[in-house]
């Protein structure tokens, strides 16, 4: 008789990213949408001058001047508070 597998040896064929619809769903609940990746390539590779991090325009420019913000800030911070730090204390 023998050892009988614990798990079943057919499995389903898996279906990963296609631009056809999933089995049993209308093509009206397509979920895979539209591929960007082809724009959003023409959009980085474009020589502009700009560094790929601001490339998308304001949104990029505002996360990166706020960061920039918090950096300067938090060093400032930290340089302040070392320096309250490391004077005597008064008595």
């Amino acid at each position: 008789q023998g050892l009988k597998p614990l798990a079943p040896t057919d499995y389903p064929h898996l279906i990963f990213g296609t631009s056809k619809p999933a089995p049993g769903l209308s093509p009206a609940d397509s979920f895979l949408g539209r591929n960007k990746v082809p724009d959003l390539q023409k959009v980085f590779q474009r020589s502009d001058g700009l560094p790929v991090h601001l490339k998308l325009g304001y949104p990029d420019k505002l996360l990166y001047r706020t960061t920039m913000a918090l950096t300067i800030g938090g060093t400032f911070y930290c340089l302040v508070a070392l320096f309250i730090a490391s004077q005597p204390k008064k008595q």
